[in-house]
């Protein structure tokens, strides 16, 4: 295999174990040399190994243009396509993880950014915070759930849960993701989050009385075989997804106006070049 050229590819050229004191020493480092002390977090998907995540949020810092200091939290994914039901455990199991390390990043303003499964990790640790503490810090600005693999009631539970002092939640959904479509056969459930038509009730109801923003990415198409990442398969996603981290308004469909006037097929996949 030809290794990849740092001038035009993402590419790991070296890397250096941590200590914990070792980690925070670096991430206030960094924290003081960035305009915003604010941090932005990963949350990974299903079927994600810990290389495909670091490439893909890299790929993501890079095309959104953010300021902010990047924080990749990962959890033991199988990262095989039919180790679904271990990759479920394995997210509840990194919950308690997830938790701790919000809590610690509050010091500083702290946003998240999950996908997939990896929205099940994070509105459990949001919901456990608020039970704890009685609400969630004030300084988790923004949750953005990128084609959340959660049941459509349970997701209104974790809401209750959460209560009034919640971040602002950007919920991305896409009624052709096939693998939320799997999800939903799999567990015999109601729609999964990420599936459902905003504009219709229910849905509609629930997400103008919870004050959730809605990206609708049906419209756009992608390279992707399971439709299931257009979040970060869309270069102009991106780019909305880091004008919300600049500005803080919100990202809705009605940014994206004329969705067909997106380049369709903009592959800004982690193996492609980096499109500048």
């Amino acid at each position: 295999m030809i290794p990849a050229d740092p001038k035009r590819e993402f590419a790991t050229i070296s890397a250096t174990v941590l200590t914990r004191d070792a980690m925070i020493s670096n991430l206030h480092a960094r924290l003081t040399r960035a305009p915003s002390r604010k941090v932005l977090v990963f949350v990974h998907g299903y079927n994600n190994r810990f290389d495909d995540a670091v490439f893909r949020f890299a790929q993501i810092v890079h095309d959104s243009g953010t300021k902010y200091v990047p924080v990749l939290f990962t959890w033991p994914s199988r990262g095989k396509l039919l180790a679904y039901g271990y990759d479920r455990e394995s997210a509840n199991y990194s919950r308690d993880a997830l938790e701790a390390t919000l809590k610690y990043l509050v010091q500083d303003s702290s946003v998240s950014l999950a996908h997939s499964m990896g929205n099940w990790i994070t509105l459990e640790a949001l919901r456990q915070m608020a039970i704890r503490n009685r609400g969630i810090s004030s300084k988790i600005k923004n949750v953005m759930l990128a084609s959340p693999d959660v049941d459509v009631d349970v997701f209104h539970t974790q809401l209750v849960s959460m209560g009034v002092r919640r971040p602002r939640l950007t919920l991305f959904v896409s009624n052709d993701d096939k693998a939320l479509k799997a999800s939903q056969w799999l567990w015999v459930s109601t729609a999964r989050l990420g599936t459902i038509d905003p504009k219709v009730d229910p849905y509609k109801d629930f997400l103008e009385t919870g004050g959730i923003d809605v990206v609708d990415l049906s419209k756009i198409d992608t390279t992707g075989q399971l439709n299931h990442g257009k979040f970060s398969e869309s270069l102009e996603v991106i780019r909305l997804i880091g004008r919300q981290l600049a500005t803080g308004q919100p990202v809705t469909d009605q940014h994206l106006s004329l969705e067909d006037r997106i380049v369709a097929g903009i592959d800004s996949k982690l193996s492609g070049s980096v499109i500048p």
